[in-house]
């Protein structure tokens, strides 16, 4: 029994994309939905956290420490193009959804995992209240 998780909807609700450890490692798969159908493995190295591109053309997702891009088609079917690595995502947060990507495409919001950072630091803040009232009575008035 596979286990599946980690779903997303394609931008026109026609498709699911979600990470399926079926072949013995997880690999992101993608099915038609809502009457389920065909599926195709999109990752060929592993994969997880399939985010899809706000106009449906591509699927991001995270493998082998790498974000990968493919290119998709959703009409009149599915079809999916190579995976080939994004960028380097080493430190990205495992344990969560690690990234977003903007509706242009263009940007991405990455939850790093400080554990991974070699210059590693806390800053504290305490009393921060008085700081707060302290800076907004200086403020000046109009």
């Amino acid at each position: 029994m596979a286990n599946e998780r980690q779903p997303s909807f394609s931008p026109d609700g026609r498709y699911l994309a979600y990470v399926s450890d079926e072949s013995g490692r997880n690999e992101v798969q993608v099915q038609s939905y809502p009457d389920v159908g065909d599926k195709w493995t999109v990752s060929t190295d592993g994969g997880t956290f399939p985010v899809w591109a706000c106009d449906g053309r591509e699927l991001f997702y995270r493998s082998q420490g790498h974000l990968m891009t493919v290119d998709v088609r959703t009409e009149p079917g599915f079809n999916a193009g190579t995976p080939r690595v994004l960028l380097d995502a080493q430190r990205l947060a495992a344990y969560t959804e690690p990234f977003d990507v903007s509706p242009d495409g263009q940007r991405f919001l990455f939850v790093e995992d400080v554990a991974l950072r070699q210059n590693k630091s806390l800053v504290v803040v305490l009393n921060w209240t008085e700081e707060l009232k302290r800076l907004v009575s200086t403020r000046p008035t109009r």
